[in-house]
């Protein structure tokens, strides 16, 4: 079982209730020594005395307060506790407030409240009456040397003591470049908020703190292990250099990165429909000579001409246009003028053939 780090009570009016104090964290960091890169041999740090330059044990060690230059005031943990004895044995509740009236900002270190000695049903007493009236106690409390404010908060079964900031040791944000609500570079459009709420929405769930951990921690682990097995111990990585990045357009399309976060394609851009290369080509009219060729019906018809190249806008409306065209002929017209062409060809035949001199008629021979 861990050692409590303090003791004393918890009061408010006339209650007292004896409570242990222990952390409510612990930090899985890593551990990193500092090293000499000539020899790699580990960095030391000494605590020495300034004026023999000797080595000073922790049981040698004591505190003070320097009052001029090179004049201390010693201070021991007795004389520390006297100054007010029950500012350092007592938490002591200021007032309560709802939980949503303090800030995160404000909330800085947690620590476990044990009950002490004869202190249970006081405990649980207290704990009870916070879970039902949903408030927190705002305490003030002496850690070491230094006074806290604390926030006293029901987590479950335990009373949790969170240190709390002060107003002033939090800094204003006045230098700071925040966008005003009203301003125009941070007018939010009724479309954009929507869609940002179906995104908040699509990726809510219920809080799960197992599911979460310190993936970095593992990364770098993996990496030692790695370098471990490549006897590679020894073995600076120095950086490469960083490639020229692009640069970036300060203008964001807000709807296509929440249309992609919400796993939808974004829209095209209007100027895109322009240059749209992926229309079907457009069929080839097989149109008939009519009377101007009386072997229309026994000649393949004439290739189209293709048309000189254009612009990517122009010929995909080109393309369009001519596909329109063909798609709105009637068939049945298409079918009138080819029997038409028949009619005249099987005319023109017989006649030459009582004739039978040979020759071609007028119109051939004028082509010819």
């Amino acid at each position: 079982m861990a050692r409590s780090m303090w003791k004393g009570a918890i009061s408010f009016g006339l209650v007292h209730i004896p409570v242990e104090m222990y952390p409510a964290v612990t930090d899985h960091g890593l551990d990193l020594n500092m090293l000499d890169r000539r020899d790699f041999s580990p960095i030391g740090f000494k605590r020495y005395n300034k004026n023999t330059g000797k080595d000073v044990s922790w049981d040698d060690i004591i505190k003070g307060y320097e009052y001029s230059d090179g004049e201390y005031v010693v201070l021991s943990d007795e004389d520390l506790r006297r100054a007010n004895p029950e500012a350092t044995q007592t938490i002591d509740i200021l007032a309560f407030v709802n939980a949503e009236q303090v800030p995160l900002l404000y909330y800085e270190q947690p620590y476990y409240l044990a009950p002490g000695k004869g202190g249970d049903k006081v405990y649980a007493l207290l704990r009870e009456t916070l879970r039902e009236v949903g408030k927190i106690g705002i305490a003030n409390v002496v850690i070491r040397v230094k006074q806290h404010l604390a926030a006293l908060v029901c987590v479950g079964d335990t009373i949790v003591l969170n240190t709390l900031r002060y107003p002033d040791e939090i800094r204003p944000t006045d230098e700071l470049k925040i966008p005003d609500a009203d301003s125009r570079a941070a007018q939010v459009t009724e479309k954009e908020l929507q869609m940002a709420k179906a995104l908040v929405e699509g990726m809510s769930e219920k809080w799960k703190p197992q599911q979460y951990h310190d993936t970095y921690r593992e990364d770098i682990m993996a990496l030692i292990k790695k370098k471990i097995a490549a006897n590679q111990t020894k073995t600076i990585t120095e950086p490469e250099p960083e490639a020229d990045k692009p640069a970036k357009s300060n203008v964001i399309d807000l709807v296509s990165l929440l249309q992609a976060s919400l796993g939808k394609k974004p829209a095209k851009a209007a100027h895109d429909d322009d240059d749209d290369d992926d229309d079907p080509p457009p069929r080839k009219s097989r149109k008939p000579s009519g009377d101007d060729d009386d072997d229309a019906g026994d000649a393949p018809p004439p290739r189209a001409r293709k048309a000189p190249a254009r612009s990517t806008a122009h010929a995909s409306a080109a393309k369009r246009t001519t596909t329109t065209k063909a798609a709105a002929k009637p068939a049945a017209k298409l079918a009138a003028k080819r029997a038409t062409a028949a009619k005249t060809t099987a005319a023109t035949k017989p006649a030459a053939a009582k004739s039978g001199s040979g020759k071609a008629p007028a119109r051939r021979r004028k082509a010819a």
